[in-house]
């Protein structure tokens, strides 16, 4: 997966895991809430997976 891929992955994860927790608190549901919050999580690491993939690439393109 590129780098653009996985940050999409990543904001849409975020975004999931932020509604899933969001609507667990309002129905008093501690599963999805957890399940929201390992949504996020996930997000939040494929962020930085691209984003590390773009440093990665910018480096080897000035060598």
């Amino acid at each position: 997966m590129g780098s653009t891929a996985d940050k999409i992955s990543g904001i849409a994860n975020e975004v999931v895991g932020k509604a899933k927790q969001g609507l667990g608190h309002a129905i008093d549901n501690k599963e999805m809430q957890a399940e929201g919050l390992v949504q996020e999580s996930t997000g939040e690491a494929q962020q930085a997976k691209g984003k590390a993939k773009d440093a990665v690439k910018t480096i080897v393109d000035r060598a």
